[in-house]
């Protein structure tokens, strides 16, 4: 039994981290991200000094300008900006690339918000109820005044909708407990919060990358320990058995975050052709155009997609080779800034 709960704590800190539902730092715009604004970009450049605590390169490591990033949104009918949730640079970024890129057509998506709070926060945009119950009846993420807060009050102000795209995590914590069939004992009403059941498997590749990422951290709590406190071969076994289950079930909790906030773009854009999507999401679900890209792709086939990475980096600005491919556009951000 101890080895269960040593394995259940491991992967149960191992998800929070991947999820990255963590606490931010304050955003605020500053004239340094305004300034990288090449005359004609937008309906709001503006050029002043400052230093940049971001670089924006290509795919293949080539270094891009923050126009040419805002005409890829603009010309996509859905952009997934990936980010880390503590990237303080991240936020000023998103809320500036929010209003270069707005227009009668843009929609925001955000992973911090659940399905089930959709008319919670129609309500709030519509201006029927105030912020402070908007805030208790939303369950808003811990960091949201100082790092989230931005993007809605500009959507707010600007009556731009924002969908509410992510599964209810209780019902991501059920499948991580009691495996995905779970779900299927739900009544219908409950369903309707989620995508179609059962909601597609992770890709091999989705899931190879999981594993080994559960499998570093894994791997790493282990070797912290002291050399008194290896395990048995029994134990071994058991504790390989447990992890090999809890992957299996925390592999589809992670698959149910990406199918329900793909299966929530692809509604919205069906119910209202012509409109484009910017979608705010933890890196992970979007990197490399897995998770919800991919299956964005078998919900609503055919439409143009830009994939944004944005990396906090010890060694910014300069790009890392491991970075390639990791999107379409990889954004490198200073952590002396955060």
């Amino acid at each position: 039994m101890s080895a269960f709960k040593t394995t259940y704590a491991i992967f149960l800190s191992c998800l929070i981290l991947i999820s990255c539902m963590t606490i931010g730092k304050p955003i605020e715009h500053d004239a340094a991200l305004k300034s990288a604004l090449p005359s004609g970009c937008g309906k709001r450049s503006e050029r002043t000094s400052g230093k940049l605590d971001f670089r924006i390169y290509d795919s293949f490591g080539n270094e891009e300008t923050l126009c040419a990033l805002i005409e890829s949104i603009r010309n996509s009918d859905v952009a997934f900006l990936g980010e880390i949730h503590t990237d303080r640079v991240a936020h000023r970024l998103e809320a500036l690339l929010l209003e270069m890129t707005f227009d009668e057509n843009l929609t925001l998506s955000l992973e911090m918000f659940e399905t089930d709070v959709q008319f919670v926060l129609d309500e709030y945009l519509a201006g029927l109820i105030n912020e402070e119950h908007f805030i208790k009846s939303s369950r808003v993420w811990e960091n949201y005044n100082p790092d989230y807060r931005a993007l809605v009050e500009f959507s707010k102000n600007n009556n731009v909708n924002i969908i509410a795209a992510n599964a209810p995590s209780r019902y991501v914590n059920m499948v991580s407990r009691l495996g995905k069939d779970s779900l299927l004992a739900l009544s219908e009403e409950t369903k309707r919060f989620l995508p179609p059941l059962p909601y597609p498997e992770a890709s091999l590749d989705y899931e190879e990358r999981f594993k080994e990422i559960m499998s570093f951290h894994n791997f790493t709590s282990q070797s912290s320990k002291s050399s008194q406190d290896v395990p048995s071969e029994e134990v071994e076994a058991e504790q390989s058995e447990v992890f090999q289950d809890y992957l299996t079930k925390f592999l589809e909790a992670q698959s149910l975050w990406d199918t329900s906030m793909a299966w929530s773009i692809a509604s919205h854009l069906r119910a209202n052709p012509g409109r484009r999507v910017m979608n705010i999401n933890g890196s992970f679900h979007s990197d490399y155009s897995l998770g919800i890209p991919e299956h964005l792709d078998k919900y609503l086939p055919g439409l143009k997609t830009t994939t944004i990475s944005i990396v906090p980096s010890q060694q910014f600005p300069e790009f890392n080779k491991s970075m390639k491919s990791l999107a379409d556009f990889i954004i490198i951000t200073s952590v002396q800034n955060q």
